[in-house]
Order: structure tokens, then C-alpha cells, then sequence
């Protein structure tokens, strides 16, 4: 048999030099390789946890809204998969404390509630919920998906790229609501509904004080091999899918759906306004006739005919 190790050799062997051991592999998931840190929950070396967008939006109109802008509600939904849907709520003065309770409920931050008025004039608000801000939109200018009949092929639930223009920079109600737009409609990012790809554009310009919304596919072109050729990249285009549609601010409130006024447009007009000057326009055209006639009827009577000398040559005895 062979000679046995002393101990203090046999600890020599067994414990060796921390800098020739290679460094522990972090384990893999489905999407890639993961931090240490992230998979035992532990605080980063600066001291704030991992931040994970949870940003999930509640979707619901008033009763009474019209078929088109129901469908333009739709299409908002098919937009943003991490959106929840609920039924239509009562428009009234207290619409403010049920949609809290309501977002609560869901488990959301964020809501966008549509309102119609009249079966005619259709509002948005867009709020952070609980504690604000909040902003009330007049929509104009609405264009559906099905009205359009501008398919395309975009894949559902994709991520979008959000664009802005550069006036949103100017004033600083601008990039307030520029924040909101960009938390609203932006994808959270391995959300469990959307899909890891980028085939949109979400375009979001200022122009005469109002916000315009354009959607637009990104659209390469392909070999019948489904591969890409040399140079297609260069080649990508946009193609409009649908919805359209104009938002105009009215007021910027501190509050979720109320409090203080934050920003009030000098610029609104309010629908009701613009077809009571309608009427006046129409009225104003009824007075002038009947003034017409009437200055006709004075001008007959100051000015009378000369009588005919030859109108009773014909009458029979």
C-alpha cells in the first residue's frame, strides 16, 4: 500500500488559490443570461433596486358615445397591449372618483377615459391615477382603422418606436404632456402580451397647437426566400395603418380627473360656441331677406307706376 499524505499536505491540495479559480457562470433564461443580482433579488452596488416597468393603461368610454368613436376606442386597445378594457362608465360630476376606484381596482396607473357629448363631440382624458395630472383633449379629426381601410401588416402586440417633434420642447405644459404620451403609449418592455419586435412608429406632432397622431408601419422589403437583400435596410420605408386622429389641450389639471388648473389653452373654443356662431351666420342671412323685401315693398309704395293708357284697350264692353 502506498504512503499516506500527511494532514498539512493534504490541506495544501485542497484548498487552492482564489485567483486561479475561474469566475461562477451566471445563470441563463429564455432571454438571455442573467445578473447575479437579479436572480437573488439583491440591491445593486448603488443602492436603488431594479426598476421593471409595470405601466398598465385602463381604457373606457362614457354611455351614449357614438359608433365611430367606439370603434376609434377599439383601435386605441388593439394599439396598447398592456391596456385593460372596462365597460362604459355614467358621464356625471362624479365620473372622477368612480374612475379612481375603478383603475384602482384593475390594478392600473394610468387611464384613458373617452367622452361623448351630444352624440357629437368626443373628448379625451388622459390621467395618472391617483395622484395626477390629468388632461382633458378635444378630439378632432378622427379617422378609424376600418374607415381608412389601411390594413397593412403589422404584427399585434409589437412595441412601437414613439417619435416627437421638436416642438414639444419649447414650453413646458409641452413636455408635461409629451411625459404622459410617452408613459401612455410606450410598451413596457417584456411585457407578457407584446411581442419583442419593432415594426411601428408612433408619431406624435405639434402643429397649430394642436397634437396630430399618425401610426405607420415599418415596412422592408423581402426575397422570396423571406431574407433580407443586400442593402434592404436602406431601403425601409413607412406605410400609414391607421388610426388618425387630432388632439387639442384644454386644461391641465394637478389632480387625477380635477384639482388645480395647471395650464389653460387661450386658444379653445368650444364646440358649442362654433355652431352658435353657425347660427348667427344663418340667422343674420334670414334678417337680410326679410329687410330686402321689406325696403322693396317701401320703395314700391314711394315710387309708384304711372298709369298705362292702353291697359283698358282690350276689355270687352
Amino acid at each position: 500500500m502506498g504512503k499516506k499524505r500527511k494532514h498539512s499536505e493534504a490541506e495544501a491540495v485542497a484548498a487552492p488559490n482564489k485567483d486561479d479559480t475561474a469566475p461562477e457562470r451566471p445563470k441563463r433564461s429564455l432571454l438571455g443570461w442573467k445578473d447575479r443580482n437579479e436572480v437573488t433579488g439583491e440591491v445593486k452596488d448603488y443602492g436603488s433596486p431594479i426598476f421593471r416597468n409595470k405601466e398598465k393603461v385602463l381604457v373606457t368610454c362614457s354611455r351614449r358615445i357614438n359608433y365611430r368613436y367606439r370603434h376609434l376606442m377599439l383601435n386605441v386597445v388593439s394599439l396598447l397591449p398592456h391596456c385593460k378594457k372596462e365597460n362604459k362608465v355614467e358621464s356625471k360630476e362624479a365620473k372622477g372618483s368612480t374612475l379612481n376606484e375603478l383603475v384602482e381596482l384593475k390594478n392600473c396607473s394610468s387611464c384613458l377615459f373617452f367622452e361623448c357629448r351630444k352624440q357629437k363631440d368626443l373628448y379625451l382624458w388622459m390621467a395618472k391615477c391617483p395622484n395626477g395630472p390629468s388632461v382633458k383633449f378635444l378630439v378632432s379629426a378622427v379617422h378609424t382603422m376600418e374607415e381608412l381601410k389601411l390594413t397593412g401588416n403589422q404584427l399585434k402586440g409589437s412595441r412601437p418606436i414613439l417619435t416627437f417633434s421638436a416642438n414639444f420642447e419649447k414650453d413646458a405644459h409641452w413636455k408635461l404632456l409629451k411625459e404622459m404620451l410617452f408613459q401612455i403609449f410606450g410598451t413596457p418592455k417584456e411585457h407578457r402580451k407584446s411581442k419583442p419586435f419593432h415594426d411601428r412608429v408612433f408619431v406624435f406632432s405639434v402643429v397649430d397647437d394642436h397634437i396630430w397622431f399618425r401610426n405607420y408601419q415599418i415596412s422592408v422589403p423581402h426575397n422570396e426566400s423571406d431574407k433580407l437583400p443586400r442593402g434592404g435596410l436602406e431601403k425601409m420605408t413607412l406605410v400609414e395603418v391607421g388610426p388618425r386622429f387630432c388632439l387639442n389641450p384644454i386644461k391641465i389639471f394637478g389632480g387625477s380627473f380635477g384639482g388645480p388648473i395647471l395650464y389653460e389653452n387661450p386658444f379653445y373654443v368650444s364646440p358649442n360656441q362654433i355652431r352658435a356662431l353657425e347660427k348667427r351666420k344663418k340667422a343674420g342671412k334670414y334678417a337680410k331677406k326679410i329687410k330686402a323685401k321689406t325696403r322693396r315693398k317701401m320703395h314700391e309704395i314711394e315710387n309708384p307706376l304711372e298709369p298705362d293708357e292702353f291697359a283698358d284697350m282690350w276689355k270687352e264692353e
